[in-house]
């Protein structure tokens, strides 16, 4: 017999399932976190963290998606200091290196942006965006997240997950939700899931204040750069298909020396710390509920696949998520 348990367990610890987990806390269910890494060791912690889709599907629902996100992410960077979200609005540029042609649809929703002058622009870039948008410092997003699920009587255990349904059972919850990432390919059997492995170098600040994003071409991998106070987060990189979890010193060499390029203080910048991230990447977002499955085995909410946008999709997506959880709850 199974033992008493949460009514919902959310596999998966991180943004995704993190937001998802604080909705349905605060709504007064009874949640677990099952997951193998806590909050500071999974892709999360690894992320940029800029609101602004990337490697992710585009159209209606997304919009509504990152709108939704967009609105709460602003409210967090309002938020009195004391409150420790990790969220604030930065300032910063995106840059090519040849014309991009239309600003992206979603830079509308920021409310203005103009494009750059010459003097602002990163040697041999010809032309970007400047605009203000939602940065997370993740480490300390991700602790809020979490400090907020505890608050609301949430729990958060550690452990591998070998299947859905059987960590359901185990625990005795009535619905599962999947927020496994790139991992929902084993978990989910969902052979469309792809991992898009992404490296970072965590650097002494020699004083940047503003965000730099140079999309990726041709010519060159992703470059970018984020400040946070005395660090600053620079990438990256983008190899489908890879699983390693372990840094690439030629990766890291090569993000310092393309960071350097566009901000020539970084030049000889002290290595703080290397993070190493797999993108969970599919054709679209798989936010939808399965049907309890044969035996009576516990209905499924799956919600992943976002790509490189998990911080810029995460409230909208767990809201609805959450909506469907509390459905199968009855």
């Amino acid at each position: 017999m199974p033992v008493s348990g949460p009514e919902v367990l959310v596999v998966g610890a991180g943004v995704s399932g993190l937001t998802t987990a604080v909705c349905l806390a605060e709504a007064g269910v009874g949640v677990e976190i099952r997951a193998d890494r806590l909050p500071g060791d999974t892709t999360s912690a690894v992320a940029g963290a800029i609101w602004g889709p990337h490697l992710v599907e585009t159209g209606e629902r997304a919009a509504r998606w990152r709108r939704a996100t967009l609105a709460v992410l602003r409210e967090l960077a309002a938020a009195p200091a004391g409150a420790g979200t990790g969220v604030r609005i930065a300032e910063g540029i995106q840059v090519f290196r040849g014309p991009p042609g239309s600003p992206p649809d979603w830079i509308g929703d920021l409310g203005g942006y103009r494009t750059c002058g010459p003097t602002e622009l990163p040697r041999g870039f010809g032309t970007g965006w400047r605009y203000a948008a939602p940065l997370a410092h993740m480490p300390t997003y991700l602790g809020y997240l979490r400090a907020r699920f505890e608050r609301a009587g949430g729990r958060l255990g550690v452990g591998t997950v070998a299947s859905l349904a059987g960590a359901a059972r185990e625990g005795g919850a009535r619905v599962v939700v999947n927020c496994s990432g790139a991992h929902a390919r084993q978990l989910a059997g969902d052979p469309e899931v792809t991992p898009v492995r992404g490296q970072a170098v965590v650097a002494a600040n020699p004083g940047l204040t503003e965000f730099v994003i140079a999309p990726g071409d041709s010519a060159a991998e992703l470059a970018y750069l984020f400040p946070h106070g005395e660090e600053v987060i620079l990438g990256g990189s983008e190899a489908a298909g890879d699983w390693n979890l372990e840094p690439v010193p030629a990766v890291a060499d090569q993000i310092l020396r393309d960071c350097a390029a566009i901000e020539p203080r970084l030049t000889g910048a002290r290595v703080l710390a290397h993070r190493v991230g797999l993108r969970p990447a599919r054709p679209t977002v798989r936010l939808e509920a399965e049907p309890a499955g044969p035996g009576g085995g516990p209905p499924i909410v799956h919600n992943y696949g976002h790509g490189g946008a998990g911080v810029s999709l995460s409230w909208g997506c767990a809201r609805e998520a959450a909506a469907l959880a509390a459905e199968r709850l009855g």
